[in-house]
């Protein structure tokens, strides 16, 4: 049986890197405890080097999102995703 791939969709904003890394392996549990049947693989959404001070291009990252959640068989919305337009988006 293939695996499945699961994209986590989170808020990011106003929060700092452990705090997100934290939430998401958080995520990651959870996610297994759902799928404790199956072998899950995570798709890698978290773009360590975006830094909207240096002149990253928030638009230019939800691009990226996207074409990772085409590739996923399930998305997982974290808590907020509702008030954050880039998680609305996705």
């Amino acid at each position: 049986m293939k695996p499945i791939k699961v994209f986590i969709s989170q808020v990011m904003r106003d929060k700092t890197e452990n705090e997100i890394l934290c939430e998401r392996n958080i995520a990651i549990d959870k996610i297994k405890g759902m799928f404790s049947d199956r072998s899950i693989v995570i798709i890698d959404s978290y773009f360590e080097d975006y830094n909207p001070k240096e002149g990253s291009i928030p638009l230019k990252y939800l691009s990226k999102s996207l074409e990772l959640l085409a590739d996923a068989d399930v998305a997982y919305f974290c808590s907020g995703w509702d008030t954050a337009r880039g998680c609305r988006i996705e």
